[in-house]
């Protein structure tokens, strides 16, 4: 019943502006009075849009970790985590040992530090976060060189620019587009420069005649004029990315050793854990960064560091991680065992959608997604669904992806040309797809 949904008040209060929307129109010709069975459907449609909620959706569009879906699916270990702290009182900053207030961010920095061998760290609620608050700590009112091939725009036409403006520092351009020079940064410094940094281009490359500036190389000539030097690695990974076939991408262990006094980094994408910007450096770093009362405003919750010191924690035993981290293992999956799985799906598939569609496994491309390896994509099979007997097949896959979305969990795929397709490599069980094709073809 509708009240036992959404309760008497909200229920009574809708049906009451119906009908008061019934009597004001009961004025024009035309005006035919609702039954009963519309009055209800009008109020649960009424109550439904005005009751909106976060769903979870089955993700196979192809894009693994997909800034619009919520990024990396969290881990079991991750999800027990933050029920525990949740549901009742933690000792988020109170010391057990001394009885006094204790440092949010201890767990985290031990796990952080063994690592990546880094000094010292600290996390606050996303990336973008992590280099404002760095940028303003260091060089508020001053300058800061950046190679004109890193400035970078993020998801949301969020911009490195726009970011170092609202963090009161001066951005320096140097170099072209192309080709950054270590003479050109050391053309650049004043007594006006702050620090030096670099921003990884992870979302975008550029190819052909092309230079830019190593990061060991970045940090000498900052540490030669007693300055600090950042490097904001934006997906950021812990692990070499190669061993488990997939394309190189560098770690935070590597700018750590190649002098940078401060690494920023996500804590949702490749690290395959929840939104978090993550900052690892030196000692002295990190605790004047602490110290900026903008730590407070850009610090995380309970839930947000339970769930990531149970990830960081999967990283202590790098040799079961891909079994245990599903971001990994989604990207690392072979494209024979994605295979397999879509042939033994693909019958059960094709009898949920009726006779309106036809279906069948292609080859395909899966993209990473949130930035990390623009470039390279991973191969996968897919389901590719087409019209059967229409002159439109372009509406009728239109309309099936629309209502694929429509249902209580949300199966969402990419369009190409006039089939639907259904990547994958992110689906480890059929049960849910299923269940929504034999909805949508009931409906």
């Amino acid at each position: 019943m509708l009240v036992d949904e959404f309760g008497r008040t909200r229920v009574a209060r809708v049906i009451a502006e119906t009908l008061s929307t019934a009597r004001r129109d009961s004025a024009t010709t035309d005006f035919k009075l609702p039954s009963e069975d519309e009055l209800l459907a009008n109020t649960r449609s009424l109550l439904s849009a005005a009751n909106p909620s976060l769903k979870t959706v089955l993700n196979l569009t192809g894009t693994i970790l997909h800034t619009n879906l919520g990024r990396a699916s969290l881990p079991q270990v991750a999800l027990d985590a933050v029920q525990r702290v949740a549901g009742s009182p933690s000792n988020l900053e109170f010391d057990l040992e001394t009885g006094k207030r204790g440092d949010r961010d201890q767990p985290l920095e031990h796990l952080l530090k063994e690592i990546t061998g880094a000094e010292a760290a600290t996390v606050v609620n996303n990336n973008a976060a992590a280099v404002m608050l760095v940028l303003n700590t260091f060089a508020l009112g001053q300058d800061v060189p950046v190679s004109r091939g890193e400035l970078v725009e993020i998801g949301g036409s969020f911009r490195v620019p726009e970011i170092m403006t609202r963090s009161g520092c001066r951005l320096v351009e140097v170099g072209a587009t192309n080709r950054t020079r270590l003479s050109d940064f050391k053309a650049a410094i004043t007594d006006q420069t702050a620090m030096l940094m670099k921003v990884h281009t992870s979302n975008y490359q550029i190819q052909g005649f092309t230079e830019s500036v190593a990061e060991k190389d970045l940090a000498a000539l900052a540490h030669e004029f007693d300055l600090p030097f950042m490097t904001d690695l934006g997906s950021g990974t812990l692990v070499n990315l190669s061993q488990y076939g997939l394309p190189p991408e560098p770690t935070v262990q590597e700018a750590v050793e190649s002098g940078a006094d401060i690494v920023t980094f996500s804590g949702d994408k490749l690290l395959g854990g929840p939104q978090a910007g993550l900052i690892v450096g030196t000692a002295k770093a990190i605790a004047l960064i602490k110290q900026n009362p903008m730590k407070r405003a850009l610090r995380v919750d309970k839930m947000t560091l339970a769930a990531l010191i149970a990830v960081l924690k999967l990283y202590l035993t790098p040799e079961t991680l891909v079994e245990h981290l599903p971001t990994l293992r989604d990207l690392a999956r072979s494209e024979a065992e994605i295979k397999q799985f879509g042939d033994t799906l693909l019958p059960a598939v094709t009898a949920h959608l009726g006779q309106d569609f036809d279906a069948a496994l292609v080859n395909a491309k899966s993209q990473i997604g949130s930035g990390a390896l623009p470039i390279d994509l991973l191969p996968t099979w897919a389901i590719a669904i087409s019209a059967r007997g229409t002159t439109h097949p372009n509406e009728a896959i239109m309309s099936l992806a629309t209502r694929l979305r429509q249902i209580d969990t949300p199966i969402l795929g990419r369009i190409t040309g006039s089939r639907l397709l259904l990547d994958l490599r992110t689906l480890y069980s059929p049960e849910r797809l299923l269940a929504g094709l034999k909805a949508v073809n009931a409906g």
